[in-house]
């Protein structure tokens, strides 16, 4: 694919294809296309293997010509998985089974009734199949950096020319200079995704000015360590190439001709993917020598991480890339100007370069028009926790946290009351209802003590307690930190103990005034952005939740009903049945039947020896009157 007609003739061959799964017109050689997802959370449900069943029944139904077997990334709604799309239908199987396939070929496939009761509950309505932009889930979302994900085969580049690949690399190469591209990204609008939100084109116009010995590199944060937060990993998964047409034009953009893609080695599939990604875009020339013809030149080579969080930050990034352990570098000097092997280099993460194809070919302004003013575009975002709809979303800026928790999310399971949204992960705060209806925006979230992060947002319940999550965070944070900085390696240290003595009871509220302190000074004197905003949590909590802190300090109590030390269990002797089977659970003998028989029962209560109780809640789990309370 050495120039751009032949690039222009295979899109022109696979339109009618990948056309087919977005209900547009097309010339699809085959009737159906039906979708599963081989993303990382639908494999480990056994897509695979309803893949494989899958073809066996088409072949075995002599549909081999009339029906095309997909395998896609992730198709966000990952509560419900494993997921199988048929189009042009678009149907919506969920939580599927190989048990379920026989009958999918032959009464859909075959015979042209979709088998209604896989379908997911919200796309059937009495006789009507709504199409999925309809349901609670898709329709307020807007997919540019998920663009692809779940409607193209990752493994394959020519779907994903089909969709409009490799044009933006090739509009650039042909009709712009790297300064009109710089601009191009600064007229966006568009902000990095990986967590600081500084401006993407400010950052390419520092690395594209920044002149001295040659050599530049462009290179990927693909490390994404955040608990709960997937956002990279799915794009790896199920449109690699975006990241790959991504990086060239950045290539171009600030004059370098190597790029490193630095992904951690948990993420399997996307590595695989990657994998196969780079060496077809090799084989087709889009990468490597004298690119369409011209004499711009790139390559891109992957480095697996071992997983260590603090290797999210840049310099920390660069410094594993070079085979060095990954610790943070002062700053100044800044990558653009001294960074990977002591070169000029450029760094975005996965999110961030998976916008930037659609900015060239859309336009500035047409990125510009979504989002808030200082917050452009869209933000992907992995919801999980106490929430039904756990998944992966893609929402414009400004959108409020109300939506996406109540609408997209779908609400609180068992009823619920909502608490508390952590953003940001372990750098990030949690928000509480109070300021459910607030845009989420990257200056909305700091004015309110958290941040946007890479975008992993967990939610929780009443039945959640502020100071273990501020705990868990934090116990997260000392295991990931270098060591490097003594603010970070004591001072998260110092703060895990204070935090462990509150929850076991043994607090003050001295305690709680030194906490806070030692949050300000750490925030102040840490190296590098792991240190500087380890304490957030602990701060986001102190400043909505201090209630809960007191509560455990001053009352000895723990209102959740989580911190073990300050837990008791307690049998409600008028509603014990005598049945025994609490104790026949206890690990620890701590349960014996008394003389007392309650009204209306015929067997003597059971009784909690406290002082024996190791708190395991075993008894509550097999009391079938629920005559077991926890205190």
């Amino acid at each position: 694919m050495k120039t751009l007609e032949e690039l222009n003739a295979v899109r022109a061959q696979m339109e009618g294809e990948v056309a087919l799964r977005t209900h547009d017109s097309s010339s699809s050689k085959y009737e159906r296309h039906v979708l599963v997802c081989g993303g990382t959370g639908c494999t480990s449900s056994g897509s695979m293997k309803i893949i494989e069943t899958l073809e066996k029944e088409i072949a075995e139904n002599g549909l081999k010509d009339k029906v095309q077997v997909v395998k896609t990334g992730c198709f966000g709604l990952c509560a419900l998985g494993p997921i199988m799309i048929v189009y042009p239908e678009g149907t919506f199987y969920s939580m599927m089974s190989v048990d379920h396939i026989p009958r999918i070929v032959k009464e859909h496939l075959l015979g042209g009734n979709p088998v209604k009761e896989y379908l997911y509950d919200e796309t059937v309505d009495g006789d009507n199949i709504k199409a999925l932009d309809e349901t609670a889930f898709y329709k307020k979302q807007h997919r540019v950096a998920l663009r692809n994900c779940g409607v193209i085969n990752p493994e394959c580049i020519n779907e994903y020319i089909g969709r409009g690949g490799y044009e933006a690399l090739g509009k650039v190469l042909k009709e712009m200079t790297p300064d009109e591209v710089v601009q191009t990204i600064l007229d966006s609008g568009l902000r990095g995704r990986g967590g600081g939100g500084f401006p993407t084109g400010m950052k390419w116009k520092l690395a594209k000015n920044i002149v001295q010995g040659g050599q530049k590199y462009v290179c990927c944060n693909a490390d994404e360590g955040d608990p709960g937060a997937f956002m990279d990993r799915s794009v790896l998964e199920g449109d690699p190439h975006v990241v790959l047409e991504a990086m060239a034009i950045a290539g171009y953009a600030i004059g370098a001709n190597q790029g490193y893609i630095y992904v951690r080695a948990e993420y399997p599939i996307a590595v695989q993917r990657l994998e196969i990604a780079i060496k077809q875009a090799r084989e087709n020339g889009l990468l490597g020598e004298n690119i369409f013809g011209t004499d711009f030149s790139f390559d891109i080579g992957l480095r697996l991480g071992a997983g260590a969080f603090v290797c999210g930050e840049e310099t920390a990034l660069m410094t594993s890339i070079e085979g060095n352990r990954g610790e943070p570098r002062p700053r100044p000097p800044f990558p653009a100007e001294k960074g990977l092997f002591g070169k000029p280099t450029l760094l975005n993460n996965v999110e961030t370069y998976a916008n930037i194809p659609q900015i060239i070919l859309n336009g500035a302004e047409w990125f510009a028009s979504m989002g808030t003013e200082k917050s452009r575009g869209t933000k992907v975002f992995a919801v999980g926790g106490k929430i039904n709809n756990t998944g992966l979303v893609e929402i414009p800026m400004g959108t409020t946290l109300r939506t996406v928790i109540e609408e997209i999310g779908g609400g609180i399971p068992n009823g619920k009351k909502f608490k508390a949204a952590q953003t940001g992960g372990p750098s990030g705060g949690c928000i509480p209802a109070e300021h459910l209806d607030i845009p989420i925006d990257y200056d909305n979230l700091i004015s309110i003590g958290s941040m946007m992060g890479s975008g992993g947002l967990i939610v929780m319940d009443e039945d959640n307690c502020m100071v273990d999550i501020a705990k868990f965070f934090l116990q997260f944070t000392v295991d990931e930190s270098c060591g490097k900085c003594t603010p970070c390696r004591v001072g998260t240290r110092r703060l895990l103990e204070i935090l462990d003595k509150i929850t076991k009871g043994q607090g003050t509220l001295e305690d709680i005034d030194k906490l806070e302190e030692l949050c300000y000074y750490i925030k102040a004197n840490a190296l590098c952005g792991l240190g500087q905003t380890a304490p957030n949590p602990v701060l986001s909590t102190l400043k909505y939740f201090r209630n809960e802190y007191i509560a455990h300090v001053v009352d000895k109590k723990c209102e959740a009903g989580v911190c073990r030390d300050l837990l008791s269990y307690e049998i409600v002797k008028d509603n014990c049945i005598g049945c025994g089977m609490c104790a026949k659970q206890c690990p620890a003998g701590a349960i014996s039947r008394t003389d007392y028989v309650a009204p209306g029962k015929k067997l003597a209560a059971m009784e909690i020896d406290k002082t024996k109780c190791v708190k395991c809640g075993a008894c509550m789990g097999v009391c079938k009157p629920k005559a077991i309370i926890k205190k």
